[in-house]
């Protein structure tokens, strides 16, 4: 059975259908569509004021991808300035590859981007190295929540170095809009951590 035509421009076959409203729609409409949506979100929301600068959470992923594509195509309309931030976490054999996404990316949108390692940020520590302190403690299946905090704290700190008055990420449910907050003034200094000492959990390194 062919394809419907697009209920939009009446010419072009359908390239989906959204599950909301049901329209079957060609795949520049169905851009076209997504790009107004996206606006009057922002517009509406008053979330991304003309004369910020976002600093937008890239992590090489689809769902970055598109939000910084389509915060890209509508910030002159916006009045917007961009800047990427990757984070990168330390996690052998998964964030370079990511990592080298990202760069592609920035060179193709001529965006400016900024990486900041946990490693320089948390005095040496990396997610592979708190994976390896939590294991046997009870707490390895807590590595995605020590990571979740340190990534939070890492883009903030990313989007003071650029200059940002925003930041924009994907979010972390599928279920949910993406996230925007303006950056919050910085918080007490904290000394980092000298290398091989204990972490900032309690009884991770206890063994059984």
């Amino acid at each position: 059975m062919p394809a419907p035509q697009c209920a939009t421009c009446h010419k072009a076959r359908a390239a989906l259908r959204r599950p909301r409203s049901g329209r079957a729609l060609c795949g520049a409409c169905f851009c076209a569509a997504f790009e107004a949506e996206v606006l009057h979100t922002v517009v509406a929301g008053r979330l991304l004021p003309p004369g910020a600068v976002v600093a937008v959470g890239a992590s090489g992923g689809k769902d970055s991808t598109v939000l910084a594509h389509v915060l890209q195509v509508l910030a002159p309309r916006l009045g917007i300035s961009l800047r990427l931030v990757a984070v990168d976490e330390g996690i052998g054999g998964y964030r370079d590859a990511a990592l080298a996404a990202v760069r592609r990316q920035a060179a193709r949108w001529e965006l400016p981007l900024t990486v900041v390692a946990y490693a320089d940020l948390f005095g040496g520590w990396t997610m592979d190295a708190v994976a390896r302190s939590t294991a046997g403690s009870g707490r390895s299946r807590a590595c995605c929540t020590f990571c979740g905090v340190l990534r939070r704290r890492a883009l903030e700190e990313g989007a003071r170095l650029v200059g940002a008055t925003h930041i924009v990420m994907e979010p972390a449910c599928r279920t949910q809009h993406p996230l925007s907050w303006a950056l919050p003034p910085r918080s007490p200094p904290q000394h980092p951590l000298p290398s091989g000492t204990r972490p900032p959990w309690p009884d991770t390194h206890r063994t059984r």
